[in-house]
Parts: C-alpha cells; structure tokens; sequence
C-alpha cells in the first residue's frame, strides 16, 4: 500500500510537469499548410502601365510554421492539408536568419527575373548588370565554412571577375581540388579577401551515376543581378520570400502594359519560377497553393509543367484539385508566352 500510494504522488506531481514541459521542447519539423493567395495589383506598379483589371492574377503562399512543441506536431499531423516536414529539408541546417535572408534574395532576383521576361515578352528594352555571386548555402564539407556567409556576394576569385555564377564555375574548372583561391567578396556592404581551399563537387554536366570531381569553393551560388530598363516596376513584397511568384510578376506587368483587359474578369492564381527568357520552372508547396487558390474562388491556376521525369507540379495540382473537388481549372504551362496565349484565348 504504501508503495502504491507513493507511486500516486509521484505521477501526481511529474505527470503536470512533464506535461507543461512539453510545452517548450520545440520539435525538429516545420509545418506546410496553406496560405493566402494575393492579388498582384495592388503590389506591382508599372511606370506608365495601366492597372485596368476586371478580374485579377494572384500569387500564392504556402504558410510555414515551426514546430514549438508536441502539440504543434500533432496539429501538423491530424489536421487535413497539413504537411509536417523536418526542418533540415527545409532550412537546410542554416539559422533563422541566414534562412530569412536567403529567401529575401531569392525573392529579388525572382522580381528581377519576371521583369526581364515581361519585357522581353513585350519586344521592350531592358538591359542587366550583373553584380557578382551571392553564397545561398555553405555545404558542411566546404572550407570556405566560417569564411563564407549566406549573403555574401562574390566578386573576384584570384583578380578574376565573378558577376555572374558561370564566371565562378568556368573559372574554377582550370583548379584542382586543394588549391587555394584568393576570393574577393562583400558583406554589409564592405569588401573583404580570404584564402580558401577549394574541395572536390559532383560535375553536374557528368554522367549519372559516377559524376567526375571538379573544383568548388562548396556552396550554391546564385548571380546577382540588376534590371535597367525605361518602364520601372515597383514591388511591395515585404512579408513574402522565395522565388515562386515569377510567373504570376511576369503575368501582372505584361497586363499592366498590354492593351485592354488580359484577366478578362477572372481570377487567375498560379505559381512557378521564371528566368530571363520566359521558361517557367517547378516549385515547392503546390499542394497547399491549390488550396489557397481555391478558397480564395480562384477558376484558374496556372502551373509549372512537367517537362522533365523528376518534375511533379502539374500531376500533384491535379490530384489535390481533385481531392479538394475544387472546379478551378488546372493549366500547365511551360514559358510564360504559352500562359500569356491561354490567356488571350480566353472567352
């Protein structure tokens, strides 16, 4: 008896405790779920274009939520259209504000992407510099871990000029894994040199599985780059980040310059990133974009296309447009003329 009754106090006391600690023990995941799907005219404004839409385009999020504690994972777990994802697929192991910083610039050169295609869409002038190489993640065997920070931006490699992330690449195929390199980069806006050893990388352009070693510095880069054209375009997108909306910029500025009403009164959402020349490329999170685009009482929705055998955007829209029974119309697309032609061929 007495054994038993202590057993009772005990989980009297520890139970409560262990359930309140719970509370703080934050869980190594995020939490994918749908977010908002906004229109575009009122964040993107065109010198001299004309915001004249009966119906609207809209970008669309995905809403990421950290983990925090137990019940948030069971949130994530139960609920529908959540998706719970471990946080090293997402972040990739960086800080909090290494992540927030590279979503910002991904987000930049996403906006200057779709400006560059609009334009040239249009047969408008626009011309690029480009600035140098920004370091979008440090891999964990690189040297240049410690050196090197998300954010910096690359501008010479032993005197050699770097504007854009083919000069880096072309540069360091003439090195061999060990070598030292001098790299001439900025940071908060002042310049700064380091030696650095190069390590050996998988050579994308060799032939799966064996790929032969080339010569890297071990991070991804990213060309920084800046659009000089005669029509500005302003963007508000402070509380969103990533590439994803390069698509749907593109769309609204070719609108906005284009004659007459592209929407033709309806409300049009998509997603997909977007280069220079108008090739429209895959994205993560389509599943919940979906259902953001259809609680908002979007009919159409414009996604990436599945060109190559390891893209699925298209194929998941279409199962959750399905599985959601929404009647917004899924249309794949692989350039942005292809999404600009759907649209002109509206009723």
């Amino acid at each position: 008896m007495g054994k038993g009754k202590a057993r009772r106090t005990v989980l009297r006391f520890v139970l409560p405790l262990l359930l309140i600690g719970s509370l703080f023990v934050p869980l190594p995941y995020y939490i994918f779920q749908p977010g908002s799907a906004d229109e575009l005219q009122p964040i993107i404004t065109v010198q001299g274009g004309q915001k004249d839409e009966t119906g609207s385009f809209m970008l669309t999020t995905v809403y990421t939520v950290s983990v925090r504690n137990i019940y948030y994972w069971a949130y994530g777990a139960i609920m529908p259209n959540r998706e719970l994802v471990p946080k090293e697929h997402v972040d990739r192991g960086m800080t909090n504000e290494d992540y927030e910083k590279l979503l910002e610039h991904m987000m930049s050169t996403s906006q200057e992407s779709a400006v560059v295609a609009a334009m040239r869409y249009l047969d408008k002038r626009v011309d690029i510099r480009y600035l140098g190489v920004i370091v979008r993640q440090v891999l964990p065997e690189s040297k240049a871990k410690g050196i090197l920070q998300v954010g910096d931006l690359i501008v010479k490699v032993d005197d050699k000029p770097t504007p854009k992330r083919e000069d880096l690449v072309n540069y360091l195929r003439s090195k061999n894994p060990g070598d030292h390199v001098q790299v001439v980069f900025e940071r908060d806006k002042q310049s700064r040199t380091a030696e650095i050893e190069l390590i050996a990388l998988p050579d994308p352009n060799g032939d799966a599985p064996e790929k032969p070693k080339r010569a890297g510095l071990g991070f991804e880069p990213l060309t920084k780059q800046k659009v000089e054209n005669q029509l500005p375009v302003a963007f508000q997108t402070e509380n969103i980040g990533g590439p994803s909306a390069g698509l749907m910029f593109s769309l609204e500025i070719i609108s906005q310059l284009t004659p007459g009403d592209l929407t033709k009164g309806h409300k049009i959402a998509g997603t997909g990133t977007i280069d220079g020349d108008g090739n429209v490329g895959q994205i993560g999170g389509i599943e919940h974009k979906i259902v953001a685009a259809s609680d908002t009482g979007a009919e159409i929705f414009f996604a990436p296309a599945d060109s190559q055998p390891d893209d699925s955007n298209t194929r998941i829209a279409m199962e959750k447009a399905k599985e959601i029974g929404t009647t917004m119309k899924i249309v794949p697309v692989k350039t942005l003329a292809e999404a600009v032609n759907y649209l002109k061929n509206l009723p």
